[in-house]
């Protein structure tokens, strides 16, 4: 999915409601443009809400995990301890 907003184009057929056709032309709207960008916006919506959903539970353990035993680098993070613990550092 990294290049699909440069892409090389296709032409298609499509079935459009045609008041509404008719309207975006009189508003000088760009069809193809507008349905490109809207596609590729819902296309890439979808993409990542499935991502999310077959990546729940691998997500769901990988936050217990670290709510069970922190962050690798919690040690080393001088910026969130309290100041008594920077001290000891």
């Amino acid at each position: 999915m990294r290049s699909i907003r440069n892409a090389p184009k296709r032409a298609v057929n499509l079935t459009l409601n045609a008041k509404v056709l008719d309207m975006a032309r009189e508003m000088g709207m760009n069809i193809s443009q507008t349905v490109d960008a809207l596609l590729t916006e819902e296309v890439l919506r979808q993409h990542w809400q499935r991502w999310q959903h077959d990546n729940a539970e691998a997500i769901a353990h990988y936050n217990a995990r670290i709510e069970r035993e922190g962050l690798f680098s919690d040690r080393y993070r001088s910026f969130m301890r309290p100041e008594s613990d920077q001290d000891a550092a």
